[in-house]
């Protein structure tokens, strides 16, 4: 693999951002981490979505610029990735001139090569989604699905992007490529909606939509979302019409647009047109993951359930975010909906974090300063034929972990990927339960005792590279406690003789690598939700 690059869906800046952005963002940023212990170039992109009405209508109500409010939300969004360690490698916002200016080509070309045309158009339209929507999308009472409002009936004179003309080969490239959309069961959702896929319009009037760029040789129209919002992914690499850049043909075609599953038609249908139209590659996968619900309600302002990214870690007092990042992309099984509550954050990392992995490395290594001074001797050496019944199991079963996590994430199963990290250190934790080292020193077989406990080190090395991606800073910590250099790592070369002959750590050098969350710390007065 000699590159990866890998995008999210860029943020609409008309609110400040929320756990539901934050689900994706660490969905994508465990896999980024994940690629660079797999391929030495990964590209990581996310940014903000800043034209439309809504822009223009929310700014008007704060006595603001459009430009104004965009700078001030966008600004949220960063920082709260850099509030949850998010490791990307541009934030692209909509405004960027470099953006409009490829956008303003890009619908040009479209324009000229016959596949965007002027049409008169009247139809119901959803301010909420940005976009028309067909009768038959509306619910029994004719109201948006998502918004559960009744459109807006619009009459206008747009552009169209010819959008039928691709239906057929589009639907051919699903059907022919059955990962390209994932989960898979997402590709017959798509598939329903081509049957009677329609032209879309691609332009707003000036004289309705003043927030956004102009079309080219006509300021009397606006460039819509579609092209405006989802060329974000090529014009960030440097796409040009004419030229592209060295950096486009090195990155594209994506490796994957990691999305929220209401946006999916959009990027399976719409996109993909727009990209057969410019003759460029498709994307190699499409993810849509789920929505994630607060306590079994769907996140809603009326309710006064939504939770911003970093409040978590402010009510628990977390040192770190590896905690909420571990507990959000394990949340839910790859493209369902997952849930947040207070009472299972608490328990799920305490049990995992806490009690399974930090307590198996924190009391291993105690013994190993108590039993040898935190020495490893020479016939520990795993190596040894006369190992304690079932090492030589348990570090064969610690490599075949790496495997089967790297199989999870090429389907960018996150959660189910997670699971198997646990489940090693559960076997672990058995392992040790069913060795007894205390009861090996207490019988001063004390060769035996060393070498229970350098197999559960060599282990907690395998560990601590797999959980890297969703908790960095406690693997780096564990690493550290390993004398163990996790930054030079690589999957495919993860061995099990990470544990060197000599002084490993003291007494002084052992800590925690991640403290439970204490019971006061998640009373009602901390409650994110009430």
């Amino acid at each position: 693999m000699d590159k990866f690059y890998l995008t999210t869906a860029i943020d609409y800046v008309n609110g400040a951002p929320h756990i539901g952005h934050a689900y994706e963002k660490i969905l994508s940023d465990v896999i980024a981490r994940h690629y660079k212990q797999r391929c030495d170039d990964v590209y990581f992109l996310t940014g903000t979505d800043e034209h439309g009405i809504k822009i223009q209508k929310t700014a008007a109500k704060e006595g603001i610029t459009p430009k104004e409010l965009c700078d001030k939300n966008s600004q949220k969004f960063k920082d709260a990735w850099k509030a949850l360690d998010m490791d990307y490698n541009r934030f692209i916002r909509t405004t960027d001139e470099d953006h409009k200016a490829i956008v303003q080509k890009i619908f040009q070309k479209l324009l000229d090569n016959g596949d965007i045309y002027m049409h008169s158009y009247e139809g119901w339209y959803c301010p909420g989604c940005e976009c028309f929507l067909n009768p038959k999308d509306l619910t029994e009472d004719g109201l948006c699905p998502d918004h559960l409002r009744k459109p807006d009936i619009v009459k206008e004179e747009n552009y169209f992007f010819k959008l039928s003309k691709y239906k057929d080969a589009i639907i051919k490239h699903i059907k022919e490529n059955p990962d390209f959309i994932l989960p898979q069961f997402r590709a017959n959702e798509v598939l329903n909606q081509l049957e009677d896929i329609q032209d879309i319009s691609v332009s707003r009037a000036k004289s309705n939509v003043q927030w956004g760029i102009d079309v080219l040789n006509d300021p009397e129209q606006s460039i819509y979302v579609w092209i405006d919002a989802l060329s974000n992914y090529i014009t960030a690499l440097g796409y040009d019409t004419e030229n592209p850049s060295e950096m486009f043909k090195k990155y594209w075609p994506v490796d994957v647009h990691v999305i929220g599953k209401d946006i999916l038609k959009f990027h399976s249908i719409y996109w993909i047109g727009i990209l057969m139209a410019l003759g460029l590659p498709l994307p190699k996968h499409i993810f849509a993951h789920g929505w994630i619900t607060i306590d079994e309600s769907k996140m809603s302002k009326s309710l006064g359930n939504v939770i911003s990214p970093t409040s978590v870690i402010e009510n628990f007092e977390l040192s770190t975010p590896d905690a909420f990042r571990y507990y959000m992309a394990t949340t839910a099984p790859a493209g369902r909906d997952g849930n947040y509550s207070d009472d299972d954050f608490k328990e799920k990392v305490n049990a995992h974090l806490a009690n399974s992995m930090g307590n198996l490395l924190n009391r291993t290594l105690s013994m190993l300063v108590k039993y040898f001074d935190g020495e490893i001797k020479p016939e520990f050496d795993i190596n040894n034929n006369e190992l304690v019944e079932g090492s030589k199991a348990l570090l064969k079963t610690a490599l075949g972990k790496v495997k089967i996590v790297e199989n999870h994430f090429d389907k960018f199963e996150i959660a189910e990927a997670g699971q198997e990290i646990i489940n090693l250190v559960d076997l672990t934790n058995k392992y040790v339960t069913d060795n007894a080292p205390w009861t090996l020193a207490k019988e001063e077989k004390m060769t035996e005792c060393g070498q229970v406990l350098t197999t559960v080190l060599e282990v907690m090395c395998v560990v601590s590279a797999l959980i890297y991606p969703y908790c960095p800073n406690i693997a780096q910590d564990m690493a550290k406690q390993l004398s163990f250099n996790l930054d030079s790592v690589k999957l495919d070369t993860l061995d099990v003789h990470n544990i060197k002959t000599g002084k490993l750590i003291t007494k002084e050098e052992i800590h925690p690598v991640f403290l439970r969350v204490d019971s006061e710390l998640a009373d009602k007065s901390k409650a994110l939700v009430k």
